[in-house]
């Protein structure tokens, strides 16, 4: 939004158009009282924490639902903070398969088990 004197502009695009009256009205209303604009600099707000743990939160339940290197891509993760952040919350790898790991699949033989 830009405010040209009495004129209000709201750029969604080049160049910014005019907003109608009742539209601008609201636009200057709203820029006038908007609360919690010192989230983003003062880590010790209480808006930024709530949205820090539910940040935490969401990365470790990706982490139990998907492979480490998948999540890590997927969020700009260094591989080694993501794998820290899984052991974290206790899970392991043979989650992500619905099948018995426990033991080798049928038919399965280590390479060069057949070469003895």
């Amino acid at each position: 939004m830009i405010r040209d004197g009495v004129t209000v502009l709201l750029r969604l695009g080049e160049p910014a158009s005019p907003a109608p009256a009742p539209v601008a009205s609201l636009l200057l209303e709203h820029i006038a009282d908007r609360d919690n604009m010192n989230t983003a600099t003062n880590p010790a707000s209480r808006g930024f924490s709530p949205a820090a743990a539910a940040r935490g939160a969401a990365i470790r339940q990706q982490l139990l639902e998907m492979p480490i290197p998948v999540v890590a891509e997927a969020l700009g993760y260094h591989d080694k903070t993501t794998t820290r952040l899984r052991n974290e919350t206790g899970g392991a790898w043979s989650r992500y398969a619905p099948e018995d790991h426990s033991r080798s699949p049928a038919g399965w033989a280590p390479k060069g088990a057949g070469d003895r």
